[in-house]
């Protein structure tokens, strides 16, 4: 049975103003690209169109065009209402992006976390993009402060199900289960959550370790953590068979 455990959250970013005022130059046309590189983003996007008295598609302009990582992130981004004009297919990630961005001196807004790694916006910026550069959320331990919580939901990638209902479980519970044998596996959705399970849920013992991408399994390798499994793709089904393949073959990295 899946169980849902909050290792981070997502909290406003400190500095307000560079944010408004680079999301005013984004409304005005000023910027030929918007890059999104995470879900979190839209919903930073979404809350700020919130408090304007708009949808977040009416703070991108037609001419802008839109890029993100991957189908799933581009699903979603659609779902809210934003037309994707670059998406990677294959490498779902900076590195997919990049590969497919044409040198150019074009004028680009990148809005990310605040301990975003610096492949995509230096990459970018090699490609001859004129790019702003702005943090759009600090990545925090799980329970962000109720104050500056993000509150904006994004829109899902996947269809709602009503075989499930998820149990949330607190991170004290998740490192005794992992002590007593009662959890099989653990997913790791991000570098920083990879950070979080090394800082509390060490050692994991029997509990296999999946990654959600290259990234977050080089993370998890940089810390210790033995990475069971890779999935494919980042994305629930990409998830699922990553799962299955480290049940099916206890210790096999894919």
């Amino acid at each position: 049975m899946p169980l849902v455990l909050p290792l981070i959250d997502f909290e406003r970013a400190e500095d307000q103003a560079a944010l408004d005022a680079a999301l005013d130059k984004l409304e005005s046309g000023f910027f030929d690209w918007l890059v999104i590189s995470s879900i979190t983003t839209l919903r930073v996007l979404m809350e700020k169109a919130d408090a304007r008295g708009t949808a977040v598609s009416d703070l991108v302009p037609p001419a802008t065009r839109v890029a993100t990582i991957g189908p799933s992130s581009k699903k979603v981004l659609e779902a809210a209402g934003l037309v994707v004009s670059l998406a990677p297919t294959d490498v779902q990630s900076a590195e997919g992006l990049l590969a497919l961005w044409q040198p150019s001196g074009e004028r680009v807004l990148l809005p990310q976390a605040d301990i975003a790694a610096p492949a995509l916006r230096e990459g970018l910026r090699a490609k001859g993009a004129l790019l702003t550069v702005v943090t759009a959320y600090n990545t925090v331990d799980y329970p962000a402060r109720d104050e500056r919580k993000l509150t904006a939901e994004a829109p899902s990638a996947v269809e709602p199900s009503d075989a499930w209902t998820p149990q949330e479980l607190e991170p004290a519970a998740a490192k005794a289960a992992i002590l007593d044998g009662g959890l099989d596996a653990i997913v790791a959705a991000s570098p920083s959550a990879a950070r979080r399970i090394a800082a509390t849920l060490q050692p994991l013992g029997s509990c296999s370790l999946v990654a959600i991408g290259r990234p977050t399994a080089a993370e998890a390798t940089r810390l210790g953590l033995p990475v069971a499994a890779v999935a494919k793709e980042p994305t629930p089904d990409g998830i699922a068979t990553a799962l299955e393949s480290v049940f099916a073959n206890e210790g096999n990295i894919q």
